[in-house]
């Protein structure tokens, strides 16, 4: 089976960008299997996804990475080349909220999601049987030891497990401003939306007493700002009066899981690339 890489770019925008990439691959004897672009003229950003594999017998990936270089100083590049046959390597963090644990773990062992999990971390015990079942280490740090503990704990994993990236699947903490900082791009979130205004406990309680007729699940980037970090993905459901606040409960749970799913997946196959506050998803 031929190794198959994506160079995934972004730079400011000016005319010949494509044609020089494609050349360029091609005079590498890359063989382009997949080539998405986006010309953003709000930020004049040009962003750019190549999915390609060997081509012929001169293909080597290690001096196409340094002869890029050229190539990406010439036109101001941010870019990135990624090996799609190396398995990234994902920590999951959980509370007691377990569906969008589950729903990874599955996709996981049946190989619909190709990475590795070397641990499930959490502040809770709930989780333990589900992910030892499939075989994963289960970290467990208490909330009785406190907030920097348990972020102590991740970035020692992270480091150990030479971890790419984190995922908060329901992990019901709020991370720290440097440990947001340190994260930058590397951590997911899910958590539910299309609820107008309603935070703190019970939002589908609150959901349900307004009489809502869509909710959903917002999976993002975590940043220091609460729930505010790059989008990456959006599930929605169209409810009605006659749901139950268990059933809009049920309803959100799968939003959040299918959302989550998603993300990871486009993640996994390097087709997120950021843009500020936004993301430029190829799919």
């Amino acid at each position: 089976m031929k190794d198959r890489f994506v160079l995934t770019l972004s730079c400011p925008d000016r005319l010949g960008i494509v044609a020089r990439v494609a050349g360029f691959l091609a005079d590498c004897e890359a063989f382009i299997v997949e080539s998405q672009q986006f010309s953003d003229p709000d930020a004049a950003r040009f962003f750019m996804r190549v999915e390609f594999e060997s081509g012929g017998p001169l293909f080597d990936a290690a001096q196409l990475t340094q002869k890029f270089v050229g190539i990406a100083n010439e036109f101001s590049m941010r870019w990135e080349l990624y090996n799609l046959n190396s398995r990234p390597r994902l920590l999951i963090a959980v509370s007691r909220q377990g569906h969008c644990l589950n729903d990874l773990l599955h996709r996981w062992r049946i190989g619909a999601l190709a990475v590795d999990i070397p641990a499930v971390f959490s502040n809770h015990d709930d989780m333990r049987s589900l992910t030892e079942w499939h075989g994963i280490p289960y970290i467990h740090v208490p909330q009785s030891e406190g907030k920097p503990a348990q972020e102590q704990r991740m970035r020692a994993l992270i480091d150990e497990h030479q971890i790419d990236l984190v995922i908060l699947a329901r992990y019901m903490q709020i991370l720290s401003p440097e440990f947001c900082g340190e994260l930058a791009g590397k951590c997911m979130n899910i958590h539910h939306s299309f609820l107008p205004s309603f935070k703190g406990a019970g939002p589908y309680k609150q959901a349900h007493r307004r009489g809502v007729k869509l909710i959903g699940a917002t999976a993002h980037f975590v940043t220091t700002d609460l729930d505010e970090g790059p989008i990456i993905e959006q599930a929605v459901e169209r409810v009605d009066h006659a749901h139950s606040i268990q059933r809009l409960t049920e309803i959100g749970r799968d939003s959040e899981a299918i959302a989550l799913a998603r993300a990871v997946a486009w993640w996994t196959e390097r087709r997120i690339l950021l843009s500020g506050d936004r993301t430029v998803i190829f799919r």
